[in-house]
């Protein structure tokens, strides 16, 4: 059953709601680890708003934010937290993404997560990777089996 165009907002917001808080729980509530960054707010907007958009197709969310984190991460390591760092890493983190074409929009606010709170490489594993993991696996569930709708883009699932 295809849901209503009038409830499909509530429904995409709902989801956006539950896919923020497991990542939540599992950050405040066990021991596995920090799932859960800022820019991922974002991110589930573009999953379950924009889900057509390449910007939204699971292998822009992953590799954008792997990407960016990773720019953030080595300025932080090399040149530390300054006004040039914050705007220079941005700025490479977007050519990057674009270069690679793994636009994803969120990911560029992550260079400024990674100086602001001073964070370096394990902050790779978790929060980027597997919480990026977690977002795709339960965007694909519930845009195709709740929301019955194409996603991700079979053209730009992995390649």
């Amino acid at each position: 059953m295809k849901i209503s165009k009038k409830i499909e907002p509530i429904i995409s917001g709902i989801s956006a709601s539950i896919v923020i808080g497991v990542l939540a729980f599992l950050t405040l509530r066990t021991s596995a680890g920090i799932w859960l960054m800022f820019s991922f707010g974002a991110t589930v907007f573009l999953v379950f708003a924009l889900y057509k958009l390449e910007t939204a197709q699971p292998k822009n969310i992953f590799f954008g934010h792997l990407v960016s984190v990773l720019v953030g991460i080595i300025f932080n390591e090399t040149i530390g937290f300054s006004f040039y760092s914050l705007g220079l890493s941005v700025g490479i983190a977007v050519t990057l993404m674009i270069y690679l074409k793994v636009m994803h929009p969120p990911a560029a606010s992550n260079p400024l997560v990674v100086l602001f709170t001073d964070v370096s490489f394990e902050f790779i594993l978790f929060p980027v990777i597997f919480g990026a993991i977690a977002i795709i696996i339960m965007s694909v569930f519930i845009n195709k089996v709740v929301l019955k709708r194409k996603y991700p883009n079979k053209k730009n699932w992995l390649y």
